[in-house]
């Protein structure tokens, strides 16, 4: 009777385990031929972590979008980021709201991966707080252009990465103290993809 038993529940787990198996299997099918069609949304929360070194940052954008077809996106977000200095112990939290534009140009894995260029401008309200000097608050104008990719792990979600900043503007205005404005070019994209570990998770509905 014991061995019966033992017997019928272990046929009972292995039809359980194949069945989640089924599923993930059809989830994971699911996710080839993903296309994008207008009036597509999508919640994008992008997370940018870099500690150990000179300096510990951490940095979350979520994003919301439309898609008014199948290559063009158009959206607003919000950034939050804190970076603190380990040699001079000065703290800068920034938080932002802005706009994004994405064009989708390339697919491979059978629509599965998506490549994208985006163009982002925004507001920033830019805290820094100095041991010795106390604290500061300044505003910030900034515009972006990065190369990223989604990769669909099932229908509705996906992976981000973004691989590079090609472009960067910032014009900083202090309170207190002349303005300044920053500008940098990245031409050589893919000579380190890793240099900023960025990622995220996207939601398509």
């Amino acid at each position: 009777m014991k061995t019966r038993f033992f017997i019928i529940l272990s046929m009972l787990t292995f039809s359980f385990a194949n069945a989640q198996q089924d599923e993930v299997d059809s989830e994971m099918n699911s996710a080839k031929g993903v296309t994008f069609q207008q009036g597509d949304m999508i919640l994008e929360g992008s997370i940018k972590i870099s500690t150990g070194g000179e300096n510990d940052y951490y940095g979350f954008s979520p994003k919301f979008g439309y898609l008014l077809n199948d290559k063009f996106a158009v959206g607003a977000k919000i950034d939050y980021s804190s970076n603190k200095e380990e040699a001079t112990g000065i703290k800068t939290n920034v938080f932002g709201i802005g706009a994004f534009a994405r064009y989708y140009f390339l697919e491979l894995d059978k629509k599965r991966l998506k490549t994208y260029a985006e163009v982002g401008l925004g507001y920033g309200r830019n805290k820094t707080e100095t041991p010795l000097a106390g604290s500061d608050t300044d505003n910030s104008l900034t515009a972006d252009i990065n190369v990223g990719l989604n990769y669909f792990v099932t229908k509705n979600i996906a992976v981000t990465f973004v691989l590079a900043n090609v472009l960067a503007y910032n014009s900083v205005s202090p309170e207190n103290g002349p303005s300044s404005d920053t500008f940098q070019l990245n031409i050589n994209l893919f000579e380190n993809i890793f240099d900023q570990p960025q990622f995220g998770v996207l939601y398509r509905f």
